[in-house]
């Protein structure tokens, strides 16, 4: 049984969520917040899974969350709610460590598949949100072109790309993999060169793209 956080400033949907999950038989909502602001603090008491965060809220978003959450060193994998037109946010959001992100019109099957996948270490980016991201960020942003043929990345290479999509910080990589920070930060820019990129928001879209990382 997966254990959730569930964070959206609308009780109907919470409620809603919360009765579907319920009749999957698989997951359980162990605390619900209308905002990030007790986000922290429910963690700590509560040690969820995965936390299901909402975007769009008052108070305190989920932007603001997951920086908050990155600073306060909390490492629970983080499953974000969005729409087609979010598109920064989403963005924002990949680069503050966010480990998947799916439509609020999602299927129960699929929301709870997203969720085991999160909970076991996995991420989950549905394919039809990350071509629109990509689709996005190369439309408005002229640095952002695929080389004509990509260098082939090693397998230390994509196993440190992995790491990037699950939010991993040069220094955690560096501890992850016993490497100093400075290799990391030297792979890192060879991964980002290969990939014709120039930030690891850009590197994560495009690995997904091409299928180099689930």
């Amino acid at each position: 049984m997966h254990k959730v956080l569930l964070v959206d400033d609308q009780k109907l949907i919470r409620d809603g969520i919360n009765s579907l999950l319920r009749l999957s038989g698989q997951v359980t909502v162990v605390a619900e917040c209308a905002d990030g602001s007790g986000v922290i603090a429910a963690c700590q008491q509560h040690q969820p899974d995965v936390v299901l965060l909402d975007l769009s809220m008052p108070v305190m978003n989920g932007v603001q969350t997951l920086a908050a959450l990155q600073q306060a060193a909390i490492t629970v994998p983080v499953l974000i709610l969005t729409t087609f037109d979010e598109h920064e946010l989403v963005l924002k959001s990949i680069s503050l460590g966010a480990r998947g992100f799916l439509l609020k019109d999602v299927s129960l099957e699929t929301l709870v598949e997203a969720i085991a996948t999160l909970a076991s270490g996995g991420s989950w980016f549905a394919p039809n949100i990350t071509e629109r991201l990509l689709g996005s960020v190369r439309s408005n942003s002229s640095d952002f072109t695929m080389p004509a043929q990509l260098e082939p990345l090693t397998d230390k290479e994509l196993e440190i790309l992995q790491l990037m999509a699950a939010g991993y910080s040069n220094k955690e990589i560096a501890t992850a993999l016993f490497k100093s920070e400075g290799t990391v930060k030297n792979q890192c820019s060879a991964i980002l060169s290969k990939l014709g990129v120039r930030d690891r928001t850009r590197a994560v879209l495009l690995a997904l793209e091409l299928g180099l990382i689930t």
